[in-house]
C-alpha cells in the first residue's frame, strides 16, 4: 500500500508559477511510476504528466508541454510538478498517482493504483 499526499496548491496570477509536491509513504518509492492528473469543475479528470521509474523518462500532455516539469527525489520519497507560465485554464484540482507496474501509456487514470487527495490550483486572469 502506498499513501500519497499532495501539497503546494494555491492561488496565483496568470503567468506565475507553483510547485506541487507529492509525498509518498508505505512502499519503496523509487520503483513507482508517478503521474499527475487534474480535474477542472464540470470536466473529467485529465492526464498532465508522468515519469517512469525504470529510466526516468517523462511524458506531458500537449496543453502543458514546455510549461510544466515533472521530477522526483527518491531520497525524499517525493514527486514534484513545477508549473510555470500558468494560465487560467490550468485551474483545477491536481492529483498525483502511482503504480508499480507500468503498462500501457500511463496516460489514463485507470492505469494507476494509488491516488492522493488532490490540491487546488487557481490561476486568476
Amino acid at each position: 500500500q502506498v499513501q500519497l499526499v499532495e501539497s503546494g496548491g494555491g492561488v496565483v496570477q496568470a503567468g506565475g508559477s507553483l510547485r506541487l509536491s507529492c509525498a509518498a509513504s508505505g512502499r519503496p518509492f523509487s520503483r513507482y511510476n508517478m503521474g499527475w492528473f487534474r480535474q477542472a469543475p464540470g470536466k473529467e479528470r485529465e492526464f498532465v504528466a508522468h515519469m517512469r521509474w525504470s529510466d526516468g523518462s517523462t511524458y506531458y500532455a500537449d496543453s502543458v508541454k514546455g510549461r510544466f516539469t515533472i521530477s522526483r527525489d527518491n531520497a525524499k520519497n517525493t514527486a514534484y510538478l513545477q508549473m510555470n507560465s500558468l494560465k487560467p485554464e490550468d485551474t483545477a484540482v491536481y492529483y498525483c498517482a502511482a503504480v508499480s507496474t507500468a503498462w500501457g501509456t500511463l496516460r489514463n487514470d485507470y492505469q494507476y493504483d494509488y491516488w492522493g487527495q488532490g490540491t487546488q490550483v487557481t490561476v486568476s486572469s
